[in-house]
Formats: C-alpha cells, structure tokens, sequence
C-alpha cells in the first residue's frame, strides 16, 4: 500500500506577476483542529457516532485501535469539545427562535455526573424544551434545544424560560409554579402524566375504579388521534363537541370516587394530583394549538435515555452542556428531515471557513434541503 493512499493532499498554486513583482496564492483550507489531522468529517463522525448513535468514546477508540489507529480517548473529547465550539451559532438560533414560540413543551431528566470530590457520582439533570406544532396543521418549524444543569432547582427552568411568553406544557413539576406566576406563562399539564399515575396503581392491583378511569382517558386520547394534523379551528370545535362531554363525565366519576376513597391512599393521591391542575388539564379544549399531553417532550427524551444507558454518565459539568449542545443541533436536525452527519459536516465546516456572520440564518435545520444533501463521509 503506497503510504499516500490515505493522506489528503491539497495543491495549491501560485501566481507571480511580472510588472509588480508580487506572488499571490491560493489560501490553504481552514482545518477542523489548529495543527491537527482531524477533519470536519472526523469531527463529526466522533460525536454523531457518540450522541445519535449512543457509542461512547472509549468503545470508538477500540473500534479504530483494531484498525490500526491509535486515538486516545482524551483526544475523541476534544474533538467534540470543537465540535460543540463550532456548532454554538446555530446552537444560540435555536434557543432564540424557539423562545420566540407562542407555546413550548418542557421536562427534565437525570443525567448521572461524575463528582470527583466525593468520589461518587451526582445527579444532574438535562432539560429539553421542544416547540413542535405540526400536529395542528402549523407549517413545520419544529426544533428542540437542551439545557444541562447540576441539579433540578426552579431556578433553573425561571432562568431558561425568562424571556418566554405564552402555553408552556409540561408535567407537574411543583417548581414551575413560581413561571406561572408571572402572568406570562400559561400552564398546559399533561393527561399521560396523570393517567401514568392510575396505570401505575392498575398495573399492581386493578379494580373496577381503574379500569373505568382508563377507558375514559383511552377515549379522549381517540378523538385526538382523529383531529391530529388538522388546523386549530377544527381540532378546538371536535373537542368542544365530543372531548368535553367525556370530560364532564370524568370529572363526575373522580368526585365520586373521593367520596368513597380513604384520603391516605394511592388512588385518591392519583386523584388528587388532577383535582389539583383540573384547569391546566381541560385548557386543550379551549384552544386547538394544544395538545392532550406532553408527549412531544417525551420523544425528544428518548435520545438521552438510550445514550445514557451506554455513556453511563457525563464526565463534567463541561462534558453535560457539551452533551446539550450536540444533542439540539442533532435532534432538530432529525425534526426538519435531514441527516445529522451531512448536515453538521456542512454547517461547521462553513462556520470554520469565516462564512459571513450575518448569514449564519441559512445554516438552521428548518432552511435545509433534504431532497439535496449528501451523505457525509464516515472518517
């Protein structure tokens, strides 16, 4: 094998003028690493590799170590550790665009992080916050942002969400209440949130109680498969006609049940969580741009819960807001139909390149072309 097979090699000429002397040469192409060998391709290779497709970085340092390369996992970081520095401008649009939203969904889940001073691991948390209202006729914009934090005070979500105005969907997160009131945020609780609670309690002991209040909820979650896709008006008048009758009827059957219920047990705690955000649970009827749960959230979740189940734990607090950083550029990538891997290929090797500033706007997933991409090449 000629050992040029796999070196890159760029020609680049040079042209002297005879009047003045003076020799001009092409520029030499902007490299992903300052005085490295990595590509833009490699770059991306490593973290696609790693947060889509859940490969932690020691397992890809064995991968190539049986190819006769010899990485060092230190070096995989910081290659991603660029990755994510290169990807902050469309990182910072996402979160911009998105907080503009007229609604968002929000949840959190842990996020393991090594905590060297105690010689164990912390809980952190990572927050996704998705703006997707395709489901009622919207034209496609969807786009998800993530945030990492070490711990799930309310700060945290009164910190993200501070410029935000309008229908925020979520669970019921008690440390939301302070985004409520501001009179600026409007809650939106979640259906699957409160009937995960009465599943819970059927799936170890069933009774007629839960079976009824399943097949209830079960009917409403019918009716909004059938309005699914169609535009706000149609959706709000099919839940006006046949969702709030059912409603009512719940509404009835759960009073009911209290009635006969000891207040200690499980099933009148269940209960007792609807009572409690009745008002945010039936504000769907009212206004067909949204949705009977938070679903959506939950989708854009799932990411994590795979990558987490093979990374274990993020190394950092760096290693959690890199981990954020990559995952919405990479999930609101797959939200807009591209292909993480073309798509960041192309995106940092421009923003590497100086492209001007004020059109960083064309790189954003919603302006991309699937039809028109290319597969990028693995490194």
């Amino acid at each position: 094998m000629s050992s040029y097979e796999n070196v890159g090699r760029f020609w680049r000429l040079q042209y002297s003028c005879r009047s003045c002397e003076k020799i001009v040469q092409a520029p030499a192409p902007v490299k992903a690493i300052v005085r490295g060998k990595a590509t833009f391709e490699t770059l991306v290779h490593v973290v696609v590799f790693k947060f889509d497709h859940h490969l932690p970085l020691y397992r890809q340092a064995e991968i190539v170590a049986a190819q006769g390369i010899e990485i060092d996992r230190s070096t995989l970081a910081g290659w991603a550790g660029q990755a994510s520095v290169l990807l902050d401008p469309i990182i910072s649009r996402i979160r911009g665009v998105g907080l503009t939203a007229s609604k968002i969904h929000t949840d959190d889940t842990p996020v393991p992080m090594l905590d060297p001073g105690r010689g164990k691991t912390a809980t952190g948390r990572l927050w996704a916050h998705v703006v997707d209202d395709r489901s009622s006729g919207a034209t496609p914009l969807p786009l998800v942002w993530y945030e990492f934090t070490t711990d799930r005070t309310g700060a945290h979500p009164q910190r993200q969400l501070a410029s935000f105005s309008g229908y925020l969907q979520a669970d019921g997160y008690a440390r939301n209440d302070k985004l409520y009131d501001t009179n600026r945020i409007t809650e939106v609780a979640c259906w699957a949130h409160f009937r995960r609670k009465i599943f819970d309690i059927h799936a170890i002991k069933p009774t007629l109680l839960t079976t009824d209040l399943l097949e209830r909820i079960g009917q409403f979650y019918e009716i909004e498969a059938q309005v699914r896709g169609q535009q706000p008006n149609v959706r709000r008048q099919g839940r006006q006609d046949r969702t709030k009758p059912l409603i009512d009827d719940l509404r009835q059957a759960l009073d009911n049940a209290l009635r006969r219920l000891s207040p200690k047990s499980e099933m009148a705690k269940a209960i007792a969580y609807g009572h409690k955000r009745w008002i945010a649970l039936t504000r769907f009827l009212d206004d067909g741009r949204l949705e009977i749960d938070n679903n959506i959230t939950e989708r854009a979740m799932r990411c994590v819960a795979l990558g987490r189940k093979n990374w274990l734990f993020a190394g950092s607090k760096a290693g959690g807001d890199r981990a954020a950083a990559i995952y919405s550029v990479i999930e609101t990538a797959k939200l807009n139909g591209l292909e993480p891997q073309a798509y960041i290929a192309d995106v940092i090797a421009k923003i590497a390149g100086n492209w001007p500033t004020p059109r960083w706007g064309e790189f954003m997933p919603w302006n991309g072309r699937p039809d028109q991409q290319k597969i990028a090449k693995a490194a």
